[in-house]
């Protein structure tokens, strides 16, 4: 077994399952928290996760499968996808896919789902279908502001991490979001993205 990432949430590992290369997710323990309570959200997390991961796929969202799921050691292993993140393609490569990934975001919000941790390392392309992966954060809410804190943090990622590429790659993914969600609620959507931007900048500390 092979650690592949430290998170602050959970540790992730390549393993095997039934001879087929395989990812390992063990959420950390808290610390801080309460043992009982720690162990309540890990479980409650993991559950979660599992249950979006099925979802998503349901509405026809390439991710990963879900190969087994250990509640009591709040972990679950699931396929490994052996593409690579968008994060770390060439800028050439990285413009038109995001408008991929904003007709992906656009079908989970359409159908409810939050992913809550959209970075460009987490969709990977693998013989060119991009996958979504990483669901830890991910709830079902149809409240316009979650959506709305999904990509803004897809935008604030663009704009730090392919700095370059920002503006031809936020048009795009915004082009792909709206073919997939239409007029309204993206209007909608963006006007609350606009909202939280302006609350940023002009934040005060008391």
């Amino acid at each position: 077994m092979k650690l592949l990432k430290k998170g602050a949430e959970a540790d992730i590992f390549e393993t095997k399952w039934q001879n087929s290369k395989a990812i390992l997710k063990i959420r950390k323990t808290k610390n801080y928290r309460n043992p009982l309570l720690d162990s309540k959200i890990h479980k409650q997390r993991t559950i979660k996760e599992s249950q979006v991961l099925s979802q998503v796929k349901q509405i026809g969202i390439p991710a990963p499968l879900i190969f087994f799921v250990d509640l009591k050691k709040s972990s679950i292993i699931m396929q490994q996808i052996p593409g690579k993140p968008i994060h770390d393609l060439p800028p050439s490569k990285i413009i038109p896919l995001t408008k991929e990934i904003g007709k992906l975001v656009g079908t989970m919000h359409k159908n409810g789902i939050m992913h809550g941790d959209l970075t460009t390392s987490n969709f990977i392309l693998f013989k060119n279908i991009v996958y979504v992966i990483d669901f830890g954060l991910s709830q079902n809410t149809i409240k316009p502001e979650d959506h709305a804190v999904d990509l803004r943090l897809i935008k604030e990622i663009l704009n730090s991490a392919h700095a370059k590429i920002m503006e031809s790659a936020w048009k795009n993914f915004l082009s792909g979001y709206k073919s997939v969600v239409g007029n309204a609620k993206f209007s909608k959507i963006t006007n609350l993205v606009s909202d939280i931007e302006s609350r940023g900048r002009y934040a005060t500390v008391v």
